[in-house]
């Protein structure tokens, strides 16, 4: 992990003054695991993608305008950005969430590595696991009363992946 960090490290900015690197991949495949600790091995602030409301009806591409217009467009214009944290237990936001203008900063989910800000990203990693371990996981996470939600979101971004070509432009592929 801290030769992936010294290297991201090394990259010019390429959101205003920040890098900006996400972490991308399918539902399940421990992103937000990995992003942790990268981030901690970086000293660099994660955003999730679970800190967002996420339409299951949206996909991929549903939730990622809040981050983008919250975080992503402040950052690159040298501005701090910040968001609402949205509680998934309360079904409401909660606390303000300072996202401040700093060497590295992490954005992790699915759907953070797409084409439409590729410019704004100095690294995209990409990580992936077998369908049934991801199914499992997320299961297990979120309880099996969702399994039929799930089974639509997998089918939906393996569509976004595809017309998206994500994997294809990862500087790095974890499987």
């Amino acid at each position: 992990m801290h030769s992936l960090a010294r290297r991201i490290s090394d990259l010019p900015p390429s959101c205003g003054p920040v890098r900006l690197v996400a972490v991308d991949g399918p539902a399940g495949a421990g992103k937000t695991t990995f992003a942790a600790r990268l981030g901690a091995s970086l000293g660099a602030q994660v955003v999730g993608s679970d800190e967002f409301p996420v339409p299951w009806e949206g996909g991929p591409g549903g939730w990622f305008g809040a981050l983008r217009e919250q975080v992503i467009v402040p950052l690159s214009q040298g501005r701090p950005g910040g968001f609402a944290r949205y509680d998934w237990v309360l079904g409401e936001f909660a606390e303000h969430v300072e996202v401040p203008v700093a060497p590295v900063v992490l954005i992790e989910g699915v759907g953070t590595a797409r084409r439409d800000v590729d410019r704004l990203l100095s690294f995209r990693i990409w990580l992936d696991a077998p369908h049934d371990l991801r199914r499992e996981r997320v299961l297990r996470r979120d309880g099996a009363g969702l399994e039929e939600r799930w089974t639509a979101w997998f089918a939906a971004e393996r569509e976004w992946f595809a017309a998206d070509g994500t994997r294809e432009r990862a500087d790095l592929v974890i499987a």
